[in-house]
């Protein structure tokens, strides 16, 4: 029998931000030339990773990088400076906004918190009250105390709805 060889297609996937490409290859993917990426290199607009030989490279988010100095450059006409100066506000409005999403985490675990706190007050309440003969709701504690409550007790109390045992009130 003959046997066929197969071909056999190897993926790899790479992190974006983890530098694969050369100089050369990435001033190629920007359509830049090699000598402008060293320039935004000195200039702190791109930060290449290094080998262990010095080489640089480049990462996908470089390279996007890159795209993006050329197309603020070329198409909006911004300077070099102009081009700092929007990257750094936009890496300000980037820490902001993720600031904003802890608070606003930090905020919907307090309200959480308060919710069941509100909810664990109300379940001690309502296991503290009882319907009193009068028809007014009274502390469990207070109901059974054989002592008036704040100097107010049913049998002189002219408030209170109970009767003598003739029918009038008291008072």
């Amino acid at each position: 029998m003959a046997r066929h060889d197969v071909a056999r297609v190897t993926r790899v996937t790479v992190e974006s931000d983890h530098g694969v490409f050369m100089i050369s290859v990435a001033a190629e993917l920007a359509r830049m030339h090699p000598q402008t990426l060293r320039m935004y290199e000195a200039r702190g607009l791109i930060e290449p990773k290094r080998s262990p030989k010095g080489t640089r490279l480049y990462s996908h988010q470089d390279v996007d990088r890159l795209r993006r100095i050329q197309e603020m450059t070329n198409e909006l006409g911004l300077n070099l400076a102009g081009v700092e100066r929007v990257l750094a506000l936009e890496q300000q409005l980037d820490q902001m906004n993720a600031r904003i999403e802890e608070l606003e985490l930090q905020a919907l675990r307090a309200e959480v918190q308060l919710a069941e706190e509100l909810e664990q007050v109300r379940r001690s309440f309502r296991a503290e009250l009882v319907p009193y003969v009068g028809g007014e709701l009274v502390r469990a504690a207070d109901a059974r105390s054989p002592f008036p409550r704040a100097g107010k007790h049913p049998a002189t109390d002219p408030s209170s709805s109970e009767r003598r045992p003739d029918g009038s009130q008291p008072g």
